[in-house]
């Protein structure tokens, strides 16, 4: 018996599988981008950590594109 509107499951994976995978990839970004940051903040030896910030919230930035992207391409 099928239900009308299910959503088509690609290669028979749980749909749950996608999304915890993809909380290891925004988890993967923004650590990597504050470690960037923290790095050069280490070498560059400034008192405010303009670096560490500014990588901080690059990388956010670009996790969340990430999964917005992901998720539009889940509505079609």
């Amino acid at each position: 018996m099928k239900q009308t509107g299910e959503k088509k499951k690609s290669a028979g994976t749980p749909i749950y599988v996608k999304y915890i995978g993809l909380s290891f990839q925004l988890f993967g970004v923004i650590g990597a981008g504050t470690w960037f940051g923290w790095w050069i903040q280490q070498k560059s030896e400034m008192k405010f950590p303009v670096w560490l910030l500014l990588f901080s919230f690059l990388s956010i930035g670009i996790a969340f594109y990430q999964l917005w992207m992901s998720m539009k391409e889940d509505n079609k």
